[in-house]
């Protein structure tokens, strides 16, 4: 019998799981196509986006590979490619899972307060959430989140901790297209007790609207770490406006606005608005 490398009892292992694994190459991406089937010229496979009788046996069509079938894992065909592999990957889909790959740390801040708590998974930069339940598969959801389950895979790196919870409606949600004249609703507050009249150092009202056109088009423009932009942006509203009583509803409901088209929930609105509140004693 031959000598199963390290990663082949990985794969063998996922494949006895019920997780269908593929070999990944340097960059951590599938073996292409064969060349019979380059370009898809064979007709592609069964289960994927273009149906066809091609019965390659060797390990191209990408996730489409991915099988748990321990015979083809260990069969010759595939002995090259397991030998070039530098890494396991596997087709969550194939395994009725979808991973939430959160490629940062503001991505996993997003997560813990949008989404429910289930097996995490460390990467090299962030975290794999893994749900019970498959989905189709769609990239860059949100800034540093890409949803794998469906006609994509993920690489293995190791069975995580905590428990599998099922795949939640808001992790669905991510993936539907909004119309562009669709956007999100504004949350409406009430500023509390507490802010509001001192005196006021606004001598004209050019000066507050301004301030507020500056700290919309400072969240708008964030390219990164927006959950950061949106509470240093509230604070700095709040320092400079918040004590007067010129600061009204209308206003906030701006800032909640632009906040909520970047991709950010009500909640963490209003966790900001509220922090930054603390902070600042009002």
């Amino acid at each position: 019998m031959t000598q199963q490398t390290p990663i082949r009892r990985v794969a063998l292992s996922l494949a006895a799981a019920g997780v269908p694994p593929l070999p990944l190459r340097a960059g951590k991406v599938p073996f292409g196509n064969c060349h019979v089937c380059k370009g898809n010229a064979c007709g592609g496979r069964p289960n994927m986006k273009t149906p066809g009788p091609c019965r390659c046996p060797d390990p191209c069509h990408a996730w489409a590979a991915a099988t748990t079938d321990p015979a083809v894992i260990v069969s010759p065909p595939w002995a090259a490619a397991w030998r070039g592999a530098v890494c396991v990957g596997y087709h969550p889909g194939g395994a009725g899972l979808t991973v939430v790959d959160l490629d940062d740390a503001d991505a996993i801040a997003w997560a813990r307060i949008a989404l429910p708590a289930t097996r995490t998974v460390a990467t090299t930069r962030g975290e794999h959430w893994i749900y019970r339940g498959a989905m189709r598969s769609v990239n860059a959801v949100r800034p540093g989140v890409d949803i794998k389950s469906t006609m994509s895979y993920a690489r293995y790196l190791g069975p995580g901790t905590g428990t599998m919870t099922a795949l939640p409606d808001a992790v669905r949600e991510l993936t539907v297209k909004k119309r562009p004249t669709a956007r999100p609703a504004p949350h409406l507050i009430t500023l509390p007790a507490g802010i509001g009249g001192g005196e006021c150092r606004h001598r004209t009202p050019t000066y507050l609207e301004r301030g507020i056109a500056m700290a919309e088009q400072r969240i708008t423009e964030a390219r990164s770490a927006v959950h950061t932009t949106v509470y240093q942006t509230f604070l700095a509203v709040l320092s400079a406006h918040g004590r007067c009583g010129c600061l009204t509803d209308a206003h906030v409901t701006r800032l909640f606005a632009t906040a909520q088209a970047k991709g950010e929930t009500v909640r963490h609105c209003a966790d900001a608005w509220t922090n930054a509140r603390t902070v600042l004693g009002m």
